[in-house]
């Protein structure tokens, strides 16, 4: 489990991006590594099989699968403690998804790099870009928080789970960028958002359940 001193590095490190970016202002040499870095991704990377799979990676119905497993999984493996964790699972997403969707996209208005003047240029659209708002990606967070639940809850027992679960998370991430439709320090950012709402839920857990 990550101790107090990771914790708290993910407060830092969240803030330092976060606090100008809610001012609407990003130091020049940051906004230019992040295009930099998402025009790698987003085109310097661009292949016929990435084109294909990646506008499915991000969507949340080409992970159903996934979600059953975890439920089914759950419920089967802990019985009673499987449904504590289930709807503990339920409010990570909740308020992982609520803090980025609600709160500070529409305080920080970060234009999708789709949407962008300046990136049209040299961005490559794959997936119809929305209207919504870049910073920080909510899929990233949610992701991001789902994963680092369900690690610290399980990894205990099961060793692998932490490598399985971050690639999932990632995946999704790098999906985001790949198709055009977030910088990688709104995915940086939610990232590390989803972190600390996974690890909070860890602790609650922790507190009232029995380790499994």
């Amino acid at each position: 489990m990550p101790s107090n001193g990771i914790y708290s590095t993910f407060f830092r490190v969240f803030y330092l991006v976060y606090l100008p970016a809610c001012a609407n202002f990003m130091p020049p040499y940051l906004l230019h590594i992040d295009q930099r870095v998402f025009r790698f991704i987003n085109s310097g990377l661009s292949n016929s099989f990435f084109d294909w799979i990646m506008p499915y990676m991000r969507l949340p119905q080409f992970w159903i699968p996934v979600y059953v497993f975890i439920f089914v999984f759950c419920l089967w493996r802990y019985k009673k403690q499987g449904l504590i964790i289930i709807l503990l699972l339920l409010a990570t997403f909740a308020v992982a998804d609520f803090g980025s969707a609600s709160i500070v996209k529409p305080l920080v208005h970060r234009v999708r790099p789709c949407n962008d003047p300046a990136m049209a240029p040299y961005l490559i659209s794959r997936v119809p870009c929305g209207t919504g708002y870049s910073f920080p990606s909510s899929h990233a967070s949610n992701h991001f928080a789902i994963s680092v639940f369900l690690i610290i809850i399980f990894h205990r027992r099961w060793r692998w789970i932490w490598f399985w679960a971050l690639l999932w998370a990632a995946t999704v991430c790098f999906a985001q960028m790949y198709v055009g439709v977030h910088y990688p320090i709104d995915i940086l950012t939610g990232a590390l958002y989803g972190t600390m709402v996974g690890y909070l839920f860890s602790l609650v857990h922790k507190k009232y359940q029995p380790p499994v």
